[in-house]
């Protein structure tokens, strides 16, 4: 389909209101992998910790890339298969050279871990710039998914019908996943996506999950974002908050249920 045809098609649904079944996810990868690949960049040669933290979020990063690809093949490629056949290929495809190339971070990522002091800046400057091609191939991959997959999905399934592939998939993502998700899809999210987001979890999901949700977004948010997704929740805004809402909904702390 031709991007002049497509532009109107997302405008027009997204003037409408539909669901977008791609673009809060999307945000939370983009944020993820720019933190990630500066982190890498960054990373001093000669400091086994940084080298250390900066190699333990690219593999953390990995883990959550795979498993988008697995929920994609699984639950979105099959939907749109069913109703216009043969518009997954492209995607398919990539989705399999993506796997390739986190097999292929993850060799580079052991050489930097086994490498000497000699042999550590080449092999730190050799990840980084495959994981700055990695990166570079995902935004474009995201953006064919927003502009090319979603308005078919909007033409071929009413919103009801999508957020009910979301919640299959947010249900199949274990709980230390989900976790470290949220880590980056909060701060990814505008302060209307965030407040909506948590409301939901607060009907939808256990108590526990959300007084964990609430820690990571006190954690992970600026003070002022923090504040204004407080008072939009009706929740005080200081030192004690999650502990009281935690205690107030029998929910437990992060690491002990998440």
């Amino acid at each position: 389909m031709d991007q002049a045809v497509i532009e109107p098609a997302l405008a027009d649904a997204q003037q409408a209101g539909r669901f977008d079944l791609y673009a809060g996810v999307h945000k939370a990868l983009r944020l993820y992998m720019t933190d990630t690949l500066a982190r890498v960049g960054r990373a001093d040669p000669a400091d086994d910790d940084e080298v250390a933290g900066a190699i333990g979020q690219l593999r953390d990063l990995l883990e959550l890339c795979d498993l988008h690809i697995e929920d994609e093949n699984r639950f979105v490629l099959p939907a749109l298969e069913a109703r216009r056949p043969g518009v997954t290929e492209r995607n398919a495809e990539e989705h399999v050279s993506h796997g390739q190339a986190i097999s292929a971070l993850r060799r580079e990522a052991a050489i930097v871990e086994r490498s000497g002091a000699g042999e550590r800046p080449m092999a730190l400057l050799a990840l980084y710039r495959r994981l700055g091609l990695f990166v570079a191939e995902n935004f474009e991959h995201m953006h064919y998914e927003e502009t090319r997959l979603m308005p078919a999905l909007w033409a071929e399934y009413p919103d009801e019908a999508l957020t009910g592939i979301e919640a299959a998939i947010v249900a199949s993502i274990p709980p230390m996943l989900m976790a470290r998700a949220l880590h980056w899809f909060l701060p990814a999210l505008p302060h209307p996506e965030r407040v909506g987001m948590l409301s939901g979890m607060r009907e939808n999901a256990p108590p526990g999950a959300f007084a964990g949700a609430l820690e990571i977004a006190r954690e992970r948010l600026t003070l002022r974002d923090w504040r204004r997704l407080a008072e939009a929740l009706g929740l005080p805004s200081g030192d004690a908050t999650v502990e009281a809402v935690a205690a107030t909904v029998g929910g437990l702390r992060i690491a002990e249920r998440w």
